[in-house]
Formats: structure tokens, sequence, C-alpha cells
């Protein structure tokens, strides 16, 4: 089962997906002011590539920014990529 956890902190953060708790990908992510967040980068092992951790790091990410009214910044190529696929997303760009 895929999960999707995150750990912030002052300056940056990180959505981290386990998948049955193996690492699966990693999302990484710095604090632009108080009220947008930049994606900078996300990985995800090769073992899981093509099975959704990646969107689904991105919507985890999209969940966090509605819940605190905040807007992202996708600077990482797979985020922005993520956001110009999915219409539904793009509320908080």
């Amino acid at each position: 089962m895929l999960e999707v956890t995150q750990n912030n902190r002052e300056t940056k953060g990180e959505f981290v997906a386990t998948f049955d708790g193996r690492p699966a990908g990693l999302m990484t992510y710095s604090w632009a002011g108080d009220d947008k967040i930049i994606i900078d980068h996300t990985e995800v092992e090769p073992a899981y590539n093509g099975k959704g951790v990646g969107k689904a790091m991105v919507y985890k990410a999209v969940e966090f920014a509605r819940e605190n009214n905040l807007k992202i910044i996708p600077l990482c190529p797979f985020a922005k990529a993520t956001f110009q696929k999915n219409e539904e997303i793009r509320d908080v760009l």
C-alpha cells in the first residue's frame, strides 16, 4: 500500500512515499516566505516507476497547500509536468 508522509521544517520540507513500508520516493520543497512553497526535487525509486508514486506526492503537496492557504511554485520538471497535465490541481499555483 502506498503512503505519503510529510516532514516540515522551518525553511524546508519533504514528502516521503513508502510502499508497504519500503522507501518509494521523495519530493523536497523550500519555503518562499510564509505563503508559498517551492517544489525543487522529486525522485522515485526505480522499482516504483510508473506506479503513481510521484503523482501521489504532488497531490499530497496540493492537499497541504489547500489546507494551509499556500501557493506552490513547481520548479522540479516532474512537478511542473504534473500540474500541466492535471487541471484540477492548478488552483494552488
